[in-house]
């Protein structure tokens, strides 16, 4: 039977949506019956890879079981029943042209076999077919802008009825977008390869048909995708043939690192596909971290890890559950290290568990909410086929505060409402001097969702006896305080709890008690110390010269940060800009901030001091008062979160500032800010406009925080790049309270 002319521009124009059913129906029946169509690759272009591959897939001699759906009115199915495979089964959603094949082929083809189906939700039993063959049926339901919810669904049941070993055949134009949920969809398990169909004529089609071939196999596995593309130049439309070597090259570097020893960071998605294998089967000490949630199919995106139990018994309270983590004690030894989560496993009595870590996006959101959110994604990853739908259990850690003692509330018009408070962890075993357990001042801002903006040890001083002997560290006591809570993990079930301090607690009084300057409650200042790595030579030799270095810090919190800075390094002159009065007063009664000839306060506004200090300079005769090193650090938070930005406020990244800092410089120096961003569109556009005005811009990422430290410098004057670990010994050398600057300084990176 020949194969018509396509169809005229008004018949075209009937179908508009190609993935509506009744759009499909109005086509075929304007067409009329009796006559074969093809959108693209005719038989006898076909006819040699297709009869090779489906010879190959030939069981004991047997013809192979071979699907066609979304068929049409293609002459497909019929060649292939001519050519001796006879057990054909097409599928097509339109009733109008399955009854037309039906009766152009009962009598002639009476073994083929016809059934009005919609292809991302068939009525087949798994492992039915040996061969899906699909010619243009996921290019129908994948049309740009239609998304890949269809493409996914319709995928989902080719690989559920294909038999083990079973090939799902697709001949497509390979537009990116397809090709790249091709590509994505059958990454774990499958052997996968591409080539281009040549034309008979040998005239290149102004369309080029590639045909991908994926054999099921073993799930977890991961293969390189092989491609042929190369051999077919000479019929082949190498304009999309070069764009799809360019996306299965890019390909294969992912799925080398998937198979090579990297840990990679699977997504929900990877798991569903098996990248760890069977979701449905328990496999014991199983370990995966991975994301949870994307744009499209939840609210929030989350950190999370599947265990399963190491030991099997009979015992579980719990088949499956979910272990939500609060940011406040996502990095306790408990819940970030692999032995600790292994125990809150055995302790929760649970086959299977997920552990979900919250951060600082899932700040202020109603748990309700986040159970809602999580619901759906966690469904996928439940153990064995429920016929239920039994709700899923979740257990929450607390905020791991056990006790607190709110000494002031205040307010301010700048920053707002505020909090002082003394606090004792959960699990803690004891602390510096004489108290049983570790007690920690905390100043909390109300407008940034109740972030703990700065963190303090208390401490009671030890008999003169003893006061030789003390060597507190702020690395060691804060790593310390995360990996000693080592206790039964029954600790995380409870909600928040909240008791204050008695006087006759066994913390005692607080009249013998004081801030320890030589702690450092934030991760990223102590990162800000190791990235001081970069000018440790220079600060070698002014330490060395009794030259003073003078540093500028914008923003003052509580005074812990620039204490700290002015007992680790006596030779640097420290000159903090406070804004609001009330901050720097809470910080002089609470956190024992004091200011003397190194260390001086400015209450003002940061910018406006730099530029002041700009102009100052060029009231200088050469127009320079010095050509010493100078260190300006931004550390304050805005309280404006629209611009997306949480620290700094937007006008300290903003061109104007950023020339001025660059001036006050001078040639050298480092400009130096602590970067928080939920938006990565926000983060690129202050990486770039910092690009644009420093020569050497470098990153410090704090891993289990948002908080970004950004080290910048107009020249390279004073930087030292080519040997840190040099200028790591040298700064380490210089520092009176020891900081873990190794670990800091290997997540330091140059941003090109």
């Amino acid at each position: 039977m020949a194969t018509t002319p396509p169809p005229p521009a008004s018949i075209l124009g009937t179908l508009g949506d190609f993935t509506s059913r009744e759009n499909w129906d109005n086509f075929f029946a304007l067409r009329g019956t009796g006559d074969s169509f093809e959108w693209y690759a005719e038989w006898p272009d076909l006819q040699a890879p297709l009869l090779e591959l489906l010879g190959a897939a030939a069981v004991a001699g047997a013809a192979p079981e071979v699907l066609v759906p979304a068929c049409g009115s293609s002459a497909l199915s019929e060649r292939l029943y001519d050519a001796g495979f006879r057990r054909v089964t097409s599928v097509d959603f339109s009733r109008v042209v399955i009854a037309d094949m039906l009766r152009r082929h009962a009598r002639a083809r009476p073994e083929m076999r016809w059934r009005v189906m919609d292809i991302t939700d068939m009525q087949f039993a798994d492992r039915s077919f040996d061969v899906v063959l699909d010619k243009g049926g996921l290019d129908a339901l994948m049309e740009p802008g239609a998304g890949t919810k269809l493409g996914t669904k319709y995928l989902n049941e080719a690989k559920r009825v294909l038999k083990s070993g079973g090939k799902f055949v697709c001949l497509t134009l390979a537009e990116s977008h397809v090709l790249a949920l091709l590509l994505s969809e059958f990454r774990f398990g499958w052997d996968m390869s591409i080539q281009a169909i040549a034309s008979e004529s040998s005239k290149k089609s102004t369309f080029q048909t590639f045909m991908v071939v994926m054999v099921k196999g073993k799930m977890s596995v991961v293969q390189t995708v092989k491609s042929s593309l190369d051999q077919f130049a000479e019929y082949c439309n190498m304009k999309q043939a070069n764009a799809v070597i360019r996306a299965i090259g890019n390909e294969n570097i992912i799925r080398e690192s998937y198979s090579s020893s990297v840990d990679v960071l699977l997504s929900l998605r990877d798991l569903q596909l098996g990248a760890i294998g069977d979701l449905k089967v328990i496999v014991p000490g199983r370990r995966r971290q991975f994301l949870l949630g994307e744009q499209e199919t939840s609210l929030y995106c989350y950190k999370a890890v599947l265990l399963d139990a190491k030991k099997q018994t009979e015992t579980f309270v719990y088949h499956y559950g979910v272990f939500i983590v609060p940011k406040a004690r996502a990095q306790e030894w408990l819940f970030a290290s692999e032995e600790g989560q292994w125990l809150v496993v055995e302790s929760a009595k649970a086959a299977r568990l997920i552990m979900v870590f919250l951060d600082s996006r899932h700040a202020n959101i109603d748990m309700e909410i986040i159970k809602k959110d999580l619901s759906p994604l966690v469904k996928d990853l439940e153990p064995g086929n429920p016929e239920e739908e039994a709700p899923i259990p979740f257990m929450m850690a607390g905020d791991g505060v056990k006790q607190r003692d709110i000494l002031q509330e205040a307010t301010s018009e700048i920053t707002g409402p505020m909090v002082v408070e003394d606090v004792v962890y959960e699990n803690d075993d004891g602390g510096q001097g004489s108290l049983p357990e570790k007690m920690f001042r905390r100043l909390i801002f109300g407008r940034s969702s109740g972030l703990v903006q700065s963190e303090a040890l208390l401490i009671r001083d030890p008999p003169s006896d003893e006061k030789d002997k003390k060597n507190r560290s702020a690395s060691a006591t804060s790593k310390k305080r995360r990996n000693q809570r080592k206790v039964n993990c029954s600790m995380g079930y409870s909600s928040y709890r909240h008791s204050c301090l008695k006087g006759n607690s066994s913390i005692g009084s607080k009249d013998s008690l004081r801030i320890d300057h030589s702690f450092l409650g934030s991760s990223y200042h102590s990162s800000i110390i190791s990235g001081l790595s970069l000018v440790a030579s220079t600060l070698c030799a002014a330490s060395a010269s009794g030259e003073k270095v003078s540093t500028i810090v914008i923003g003052l919190g509580a005074g812990c940060f620039p204490m700290f800075l002015r007992g680790c390094l006596p030779f640097v002159d420290i000159e903090v800009v406070e804004l609001d009065p009330l901050v720097a007063e809470l910080a002089k009664k609470y956190f024992g901030f004091s200011m003397d000839e190194q260390l001086k306060v400015h209450l003002g506004d940061g910018i406006k001091f730099i530029e002041d200090s700009v102009a100052a300079n060029h009231s200088v005769p050469n127009g320079r008062a010095s050509n010493a090193i100078k260190i300006l650090i931004i550390d304050v938070d805005s309280s404006d979160l629209s611009s997306g930005l949480s620290c700094p406020p937007e006008n300290f990244v903003k061109d104007p500032f950023l020339l001025t800092a660059k001036e006050f410089l001078s040639e050298g120096g480092l400009f130096i800010i602590n970067l928080v961003s939920r938006s990565s569109s926000v983060r690129e556009m202050v990486i770039s406009r910092l690009k644009a005005v420093f020569e050497h811009l470098y990153s410090l990422q704090l891993e289990e925080d948002i908080n970004e430290v950004l080290f910048a410098s107009p020249s390279e004057r004073y930087i030292e790049i080519s040997n840190l670990d040099t200028a790591v010994t040298k700064l380490k050398d210089l520092l009176k309270f020891p900081v873990d600057i190794e670990s800091d300084i290997k997540k330091l990176r140059r941003l090109q």
